[in-house]
């Protein structure tokens, strides 16, 4: 079992940056892949970002691609999401994910989930 918590989120003006943390509850973190998908109103939950158990493999939604970095940190139970260059339709609700040892891009892929946090840009 891995219990979730994200933070970060916040308002910021297009063009800005924020940095969002998920830290993991659980002794077996480093077993899990990581990933971070999106929620805007009236929208289905959408891939954004996912890391593999040891770091190695990193994927990214082409939407996000050169501006959004996910990274882990396996001895403080954490991963990353750095989002710089925002943008009004990056605005959404924001989760991190968590499923054993494979990396998976997909929504139904994942097991366990946070409560998310909003981001917010503003024009």
């Amino acid at each position: 079992q891995v219990q979730l918590v994200e933070s970060g989120g916040g308002l910021v003006q297009a063009g800005g940056s924020l940095r969002l943390s998920c830290a993991a509850s659980g002794r077996t973190f480093g077993n899990y892949a990581m990933g971070w998908f999106r929620q805007a109103p009236g929208k289905e939950r959408e891939f954004v970002a996912a890391i593999s158990s040891g770091g190695g493999s990193i994927f990214y939604a082409d939407s996000v691609k050169g501006r959004f970095t996910i990274s882990r940190d396996n001895a403080k139970n954490t991963v990353y999401l750095q989002m710089n260059s925002l943008k009004p339709e990056d605005t959404a609700l924001y989760y991190c994910a968590a499923r054993r040892l494979v990396v998976d891009t997909t929504v139904v892929g994942y097991d366990y989930w946070g409560q998310g946090t909003q981001v917010t840009v503003s024009s």
